[in-house]
């Protein structure tokens, strides 16, 4: 413990594996070595076919290579210690040290949230003005808008660490989960935390929920323009290539909506359904996107088939 006269810092908190099944930890691990290696192997090789093949150079797959490279840095930042607990119990991670794996876990979720927003807006424009596409979704266009979702992560998120790192700790340092989350943290405290609660909740609705929203509304666009072509077999072409990108929004936002109403609301709910479902917020995803873009995106199927002939 840091003591200055009555302001207590831990100078490391204890991470929980799976409550009331430490014992099967080793065997736990088996799955979720699996997930891991799928989202890794899943995600580089998506981003290696995107690099490769010079017909996916559009925005679509300039997006998708932003999503894939934001799951690789999701489960970099958890794997660590995720698989250091369930192979050698080791649960203990120092304070600043938790707190840049939290901020950063937070920006990649934020960041992941503004991707899958640029995903629908590229694919109404994509539908509803299919040949102005390339001229307003341009390189320049797309690295800019790139780099807004960067900066609007990073910004939003700054105080994030610095109003944690004023409160006052006492009592417990046991963690929720294998990784640093910050209502998690903020809970530890026995100081005044309205300020984290409130300004928590702001940035939350303001750039997930609102990401959200806008995905919600770009898809009622989409649904209307669809329902406007003239044959059936054009409307279900059109919307056929939106499947991959509605799977992926209800993968990212389902477990990531539930783990922060049981952070806020659900005190009475089980430890072992907030752990599930935090992994499932966490390593689920990364896993799954590569899957389903490979089975849905038939130039993504075709341009691995290639490279693996040359091989």
């Amino acid at each position: 413990w840091e003591f200055n006269g009555s302001f207590y810092q831990p100078s490391a908190f204890l991470m929980m594996g799976i409550p009331g099944l430490e014992a099967l930890h080793h065997w736990i691990s088996i799955p979720f070595c699996a997930l891991y290696l799928i989202a890794l192997l899943g995600n580089c090789v998506i981003v290696f076919i995107i690099k490769k093949t010079q017909s996916l150079h559009e925005p679509m797959y300039y997006f998708l290579s932003m999503l894939a490279v934001t799951d690789l840095g999701l489960v970099l930042c958890t794997l660590p210690t995720t698989l250091g607990i369930f192979w050698f119990n080791m649960r203990r991670i120092g304070f600043d040290a938790c707190l840049t794996q939290m901020y950063f876990i937070h920006i990649l979720s934020f960041i992941e949230s503004s991707v899958l927003l640029a995903m629908a807006f590229d694919r109404f424009i994509a539908i509803s003005h299919p040949l102005r596409h390339s001229s307003i979704l341009t390189k320049t266009t797309v690295v800019k808008i790139g780099l807004a979702i960067i900066l609007r992560g990073m910004i939003s998120l700054l105080p994030i660490p610095f109003l944690l790192k004023r409160l006052t700790y006492c009592g417990k340092t046991e963690l929720s989960h294998s990784f640093c989350f910050h209502p998690d943290i903020m809970n530890l405290a026995c100081a005044d935390i309205k300020v984290n609660v409130f300004y928590g909740m702001i940035i939350l609705l303001s750039t997930v929920g609102m990401d959200f929203i806008f995905i919600v509304l770009s898809y009622i666009l989409i649904i209307k323009t669809v329902l406007s072509l003239a044959t059936k077999e054009e409307c279900l072409k059109a919307l056929n290539t939106c499947v991959s990108h509605i799977c992926a929004v209800l993968v990212f936002f389902i477990p990531m909506i539930g783990l922060s109403m049981i952070h806020r609301f659900g005190k009475d709910v089980p430890p072992l359904v907030n752990t599930l479902v935090a992994y499932t917020y966490l390593i689920i995803p990364p896993a799954l996107n590569p899957i389903i873009y490979s089975i849905k995106s038939s130039h993504i199927r075709e341009a691995l088939l290639r490279a693996l002939q040359r091989k």
